[in-house]
């Protein structure tokens, strides 16, 4: 009995350093993209998230790759950031349905910091495209290079159903079916996306990423089990006083 309290000391204490070192992994999230809708053939604004560096340095350029699929992009302005968009030429021309043709898509949307973001510091970055129509069931993939002070990193690997994630996913969507309200858009490739005010223009962000809230919750059970452990502590040591 005598030995019974040191070892649950030692057991607490233990697991509220593990806590604690699980806390700043699980804030690692990944670079996640949040669509405000789905639906192929409408008009939505994607917007981009991340939360860390390169392996703690502070992040200077975000290089979203856009959808072959996707001709039109209008990124939204971020503060302390400026955004070039970068177009490459389609493979085949297209009418966009009023006798003009086609050339150019934007390939590439950059984002370029005036000021480095530090590692575990958020930001957002949004885009308004329209989906392509009758692609219901497809997946886009989004991949973004990541470019730091120091190192870069290269979020363009493919998530496969049935196998595990890999480590550096690309952001995807998959298309659902069309709901015959894509506000008022044609489902015709070549129609022009809504545009907006870029003066106005607010990139709201609708969601937690899942990563920081397992971080908060892993953060407060570190700091309940490490008080825990001092009570417990405290009183093994006063037992052995006595």
């Amino acid at each position: 009995m005598k030995h019974t309290t040191p070892i649950l000391t030692v057991t607490a204490l233990t697991a509220g350093a593990l806590l604690a070192l699980a806390s700043p992994l699980a804030a690692s999230a990944h670079v996640s993209a949040t669509p405000t809708s789905t639906a192929a053939g409408s008009s939505i604004v994607l917007t981009f998230s991340t939360a860390h560096g390169c392996e703690g340095s502070s992040t200077t350029q975000m290089t979203i790759d856009i959808p072959e699929s996707i001709l039109s992009v209008s990124p939204t302005i971020n503060p302390g950031w400026t955004v070039e968009k970068i177009n490459v030429d389609l493979a085949t021309p297209i009418d966009d349905g009023h006798g003009n043709e086609i050339t150019t898509r934007v390939g590439q949307v950059s984002y370029t910091a005036t000021t480095p973001l530090p590692d575990g510091f958020r930001d957002t970055f949004a885009l308004s495209l329209q989906l392509p129509a009758e692609a219901e069931g497809e997946t886009l993939e989004f991949p973004v290079l990541q470019t730091c002070e120091v190192g870069e990193t290269n979020w363009s690997e493919s998530t496969i159903d049935g196998e595990d994630e890999p480590a550096l996913p690309a952001p995807f969507i998959t298309l659902t079916a069309a709901t015959g309200d894509e506000h008022g858009h044609s489902n015709t490739d070549a129609e022009t996306v809504a545009t907006h005010d870029d003066t106005t223009a607010i990139a709201t962000d609708t969601t937690t990423a899942s990563d920081d809230v397992l971080a908060r919750v892993l953060g407060a059970g570190g700091l309940v089990v490490g008080a825990i452990s001092i009570v417990l502590a405290i009183t093994a040591r006063r037992k052995q006083t006595v």
